[in-house]
């Protein structure tokens, strides 16, 4: 009979393990074990290729390997058997009481079950969103949310002392558009109508944004004059500028000289704004952040001209054609990169390095990125950067999100995020709501293409997974409500006699729940929160096949007992599961 549980059967059976190494392979010690689930029963509840990763350079067979170690496994109060399949993998057979009792630890730990410390001590930020702030999120910034929101959750469980940021790129081009396109649009109202350039924000937000500030200010912002209006005409009708994107530069130019002080009044008041909703936004979608962090303090603080400052002290910037380059090429990127232009501005790229210095001057251990997988192609520059600066490049992560593409009956939705036609995250959330957006951006690597199915987000259906894991916890409540258990249910669930579950339903549910800090854990090391949905709809499944062939409000008491405290706890592993995924775990449906 077991009489004491370990808090995870799998780091015992490690332990095991290393043991063994130690005794017949003592210079082999330090070798690194893992064991895995294997995907049969019959292949045990762990599975380790220890001995077929030491035969490969000891040069000996890996099955009389496995072998050896396993004749030497000190013995263990939780493991029945240990054996070798195949080629060489040994796999362990838990007993079935240390399962059956594993249920007490489960209950006694409620909601920090799960819960680990192996990135105690480790600070890690996590940076995700940093959208700019030029107008709604859509759905791609949705997704980034989270995916950062969720890792940032599953992180701290994992014992890291994480920091969640938001880099707000309120200094540059796009700001000066988004100014710009507010203003025409103020124009329109003081009858100074103008045409609009087809490459400037065109979203109602922006026209919102112009009424407000005609409604506060009437048209002190409008300037009149012949001279004004001539020369915004000029520049929206030649025929002698080359592009549009000229022509948009020539215009925020003409805005600032003809605004003067006022131009920064009408930027800071359009920052606000979008940043307002933004954060908004964000926090109705339970995502927020510790820290957010400004590009333009960047500037105001002097950091862009200390980063490049330290680059050219190590000789690795040069000038050509009047700007200043950094000889990126040198650290392993596909050419040089300008860090101030001939006009003596500075380029995103420069204060992408002075911010990811300040990053490494903050001092965190681990510091993770979550990008757009269209900034691919920016990650050796910026890791270039990095070793330049005799920065350690490893201790930037970079995780890659695709874009999310929606579906409605079975077909695309288009989206532009300049024409202002773009699916926006909070429509998103409205029409399918919170806990179906959250759970649905979660379901496949971040690193994989996304079609969101909005019928089905919306269905209430076994094919909905969300709806599925969800309506697991609202069966699970009805059936403790209808026992009645009174306020001090836990304790007494967590004394039942647990030896009764023995159907192998049971012992199958059992293992899930035993699976549940492993799950944790990998989603942790791996930067994969997708693992931890995939675990509680499996987890559901198994519920479900369950309750549709099991009474639980039995005659016999202590089998009653048993099995309400064994689906007590699947529901505690449900709501962890789905909290941190930003989910919420309804108690009726």
């Amino acid at each position: 009979m077991v009489t004491t549980i370990p808090a995870d059967f799998k780091s015992h059976c490690i332990q095991l393990l290393a043991q063994a190494a130690r005794q017949i392979l003592p210079d082999e010690a330090g070798i690194q074990i893992e064991l895995s689930r294997p995907k049969m029963a019959d292949h045990g509840d762990y599975s380790s290729n220890l001995a077929m990763k030491l035969a490969r350079h000891l040069h000996r067979n890996p099955v009389e390997l496995a072998k050896a170690l396993i004749e030497v496994l000190p013995d263990s109060p939780y493991v029945e058997k240990a054996d070798v399949a195949g080629s060489g993998f040994i796999n362990f057979f838990l007993k079935k009481a240390a399962k059956q009792q594993f249920l007490h630890t489960v209950l006694q730990a409620g909601d920090l079950f799960g819960y680990s410390k192996s990135g105690a001590g480790k600070t890690i930020q996590v940076e995700f969103v940093s959208a700019n702030p030029t107008g709604p999120l859509h759905v791609g910034h949705g997704r980034g949310a989270a995916f950062g929101a969720s890792l940032a959750n599953i992180l701290a469980a994992a014992g890291y002392t994480v920091t969640r940021e938001f880099y707000v790129n309120d200094a540059g081009r796009q700001m000066d558009i988004l100014t710009l396109s507010a203003w025409l649009r103020y124009l329109d109202l003081c009858r100074l109508s103008l045409s609009f350039p087809a490459n400037a924000y065109q979203g109602r937000y922006v026209a919102d944004m112009a009424s407000e500030i005609y409604r506060a200010h009437g048209d002190r912002y409008a300037h009149r004059s012949d001279s004004t209006t001539r020369q915004l005409t000029e520049i929206c009708s030649s025929t002698t500028i080359d592009n549009e994107d000229e022509r948009l530069d020539r215009l925020i130019a003409a805005a600032k000289s003809i605004l003067g002080q006022d131009y920064a009044y009408l930027h800071n008041f359009v920052l606000k704004e979008q940043l307002a909703d933004c954060r908004d936004d964000l926090m109705e979608f339970g995502v927020e952040f510790d820290v957010w962090f400004s590009e333009q303090s960047l500037f105001d603080n002097g950091m862009v001209a200390r980063a490049v400052q330290l680059l050219d002290d190590k000789k690795l910037l040069y000038r050509q054609d009047g700007a200043l380059w950094f000889r990126s090429t040198d650290f392993g990127d596909e050419k040089d990169r300008v860090v101030q232009r001939e006009n003596g501005l500075y380029t995103y790229f420069a204060s992408d390095i002075a911010y990811h210095l300040s990053k490494y001057e903050r001092g965190f251990d681990i510091m993770l990125n979550i990008w757009g997988a269209d900034h691919h192609g920016y990650i050796p520059r910026v890791k270039g950067a990095l070793s330049a600066l005799s920065l350690d490049p490893e201790k930037l992560e970079i995780a890659l999100v695709q874009f999310a593409v929606l579906y409605r009956d079975g077909r695309k939705v288009s989206m532009s995020t300049r024409s202002g036609e773009f699916v926006t995250l909070r429509q998103l959330r409205q029409e399918v709501g919170n806990d179906a957006a959250r759970f649905f951006y979660v379901l496949r690597k971040s690193d994989q293409h996304l079609d969101f199915d909005l019928d089905l987000a919306k269905s209430q259906s076994n094919d909905n997974p969300v709806y599925y894991v969800q309506y697991a916890h609202a069966r699970i409540c009805s059936v403790l409500n209808q026992w009645g258990g009174t306020a001090d249910m836990s304790d007494m669930l967590s004394q039942a006699g647990t030896e009764l579950l023995s159907d192998p339903a049971e012992l199958v549910l059992l293992q899930k729940i035993i699976d549940f800090p492993d799950t944790i854990e990998a989603a942790a090391k791996e930067r994969a929160p997708h693992l931890v949905a995939f675990y509680l709809r499996e987890l559901a499944g198994e519920f479900h096949s369950y309750y549709n062939s099991t009474r639980f409000l039995v005659e016999d008491e202590s089998l009653k007992t048993a099995r309400l405290a064994l689906i007590s706890a699947v529901r505690q592993v449900i709501s962890a599961g789905l909290s941190l995924l930003g989910v919420t775990a309804p108690r009726e449906m």
